[in-house]
């Protein structure tokens, strides 16, 4: 845990304690800049998902396929689609922007990227 206070060295008068204070206050900024960093910086991890399992060959087999959003605080990230047949699987990667592609989306990976926009997760702050 932090240690604003060493054991050996009590104040003993009115100017140590305003001293160690002042020692308190530039500590705790350091944290709080460190903080203000890792809010910056945690924006770019995945923080929103979406799954979706179906059957892209209607009356073959069953919901095999999946797509997958991986997306950060700017709903920016990729979707993984695999695409399951008799014949052998299919994976597709594809960068999302904002959101949206560049390269075309099938129903499904349009579900799912709206899936995980609209996805939250849970913070210190919602508790």
């Amino acid at each position: 845990m932090f240690k604003f206070f060493k054991k050996d060295k009590e104040p003993k008068n009115l100017k140590e304690v305003l001293k160690q204070f002042e020692g308190l206050e530039k500590e705790v900024e350091k944290i709080s800049e460190g903080l203000e960093n890792l809010k910056k910086e945690g924006k770019f991890s995945i923080q929103k998902m979406g799954i979706v399992r179906y059957n892209p060959f209607s009356g073959v087999g069953g919901d095999q396929s999946f797509s997958v959003a991986l997306l950060d605080g700017n709903n920016d990230g990729v979707v993984v689609t695999s695409l399951y047949s008799r014949d052998g699987n299919r994976v597709y990667g594809k960068p999302i922007k904002n959101g949206s592609s560049e390269y075309s989306l099938s129903d499904e990976e349009k579900k799912v990227i709206d899936k995980a926009v609209s996805s939250k997760i849970p913070n210190s702050n919602d508790q």
